[in-house]
């Protein structure tokens, strides 16, 4: 519920000042400037900035969210001493590494030291039911915590989609104008047709410009998403056969 509510208000935000911007700014502007060649390039150039606006708010939130999700510290030496704790069997210590550190890759690793800790002192569980059960506990975090990293790349990757179709459709807007000037009676529209050819390409312009931007954010954060989900399981991993080790 949150995150459409975020979602709403960002997409109705964007396309306020996306046309506010266009009409208020571009559509004021001195003839033979580039915010008035802008504001002839028709309705749609306000779309793609919205869409620009909305690329923008969602690389910066998931820049954001990703450096808080791979926590405060360096991974290596975090890791190093929850390895160090867990073979000393200071799982108290180990837990308090990882509420230091923060983000998601503590909070897996805490919630299965945690696990394990609490079944330590049972005798009517053997070892080969602790680890299963810490493995357990280790897949449904993850599995909590994978959405937080993943969040709004679908987004991001609709964009993508759909700057490429509304710069296409106001190429075509812009091309149905152009060809309206030359079919009137007499001489052609002079004013009609640039108008016309301006609103195609800046439309054509806009919208690739804005999906490359989406396409080379999503696979960036995608490529991050991946390393630090490796990593996870990596950990995670190692951290079962230490326990596993244990007598």
């Amino acid at each position: 519920m949150k995150q459409n509510s975020f979602n709403t208000i960002i997409i109705l935000v964007a396309f306020a000042v996306g046309f506010a911007i266009y009409f208020l700014i571009f559509g004021t502007a001195p003839d033979k400037t580039l915010m008035h060649d802008l504001y002839q390039g028709g309705p749609f150039v306000a779309v793609l900035m919205a869409l620009s606006i909305l690329v923008v708010t969602y690389i910066i939130e998931r820049m954001l969210s990703i450096k808080k999700a791979q926590g405060t510290g360096d991974t290596t030496t975090f890791l190093k001493k929850v390895v160090k704790n867990v073979s000393e069997s200071n799982y108290d210590e180990a837990v308090k590494t990882c509420n230091t550190q923060r983000g998601s890759m503590a909070n897996i690793i805490k919630s299965g030291i945690a696990r394990y800790s609490e079944l330590n002192g049972t005798k009517s569980i053997d070892k080969k039911e602790k680890i299963s059960e810490v493995k357990r506990v280790f897949e449904e975090t993850t599995m909590l915590e994978m959405p937080v990293l993943e969040k709004n790349l679908v987004s991001i990757s609709t964009i993508a989609s759909i700057a490429t179709m509304v710069g296409l459709l106001g190429t075509v807007m812009g091309m149905i104008r152009a060809f309206s000037a030359l079919a009137k009676a007499g001489a052609a529209d002079a004013v009609g047709l640039s108008r016309g050819i301006s609103e195609a390409l800046f439309n054509t312009a806009g919208g690739i410009a804005v999906a490359i931007i989406a396409i080379v954010a999503y696979n960036f954060f995608t490529t991050k998403i991946d390393n630090i989900t490796y990593v996870i399981d990596e950990a995670t991993k190692g951290l079962l056969e230490n326990l596993n080790s244990k007598n």
